[in-house]
């Protein structure tokens, strides 16, 4: 199993972690297939707060995909198409099985050194 630790804002990953947002959506699909994602909440929080597994992977126009996951997006629409300004393609991995961590973890637990830009692949 491969999983991918993503950075993500904190307020983004309260809502992911509390059920609200039940996708995360990237501009750019990674390259290997991944099971698993841990949530990296950035600063102010800086530490892994959860995880989830990826249920499926959407990938479409940012039209397509926000006709499926509205309801769920856990953002507005305007948030939505902002983010994917001049972007021709929307990348939208819904989850399923979150999990928050009673105790989160740092990154230092999974080898890593640096919070990711956007993402790094990780071992279990």
């Amino acid at each position: 199993m491969l999983t991918m630790l993503l950075s993500i804002k904190p307020m983004y990953a309260d809502k992911i972690l509390q059920g609200e947002k039940l996708y995360e959506f990237r501009k750019i699909r990674c390259k290997k297939e991944v099971n698993k994602i841990l949530f990296y909440a950035t600063a102010p929080q800086s530490q892994i707060v959860g995880e989830a597994y990826i249920d499926c992977v959407l990938e479409n126009t940012p039209a397509q995909i926000w006709k499926v996951v509205k309801s769920a997006a856990g953002i507005t629409r305007k948030c939505f198409f902002e983010y994917y300004s001049k972007k021709e393609v929307a990348i939208a991995y819904k989850l399923k099985n979150v999990t928050m961590y009673d105790k989160p973890k740092r990154l230092s637990s999974y080898g890593v050194a640096h919070p990711p830009q956007s993402y790094v692949y990780v071992q279990d």
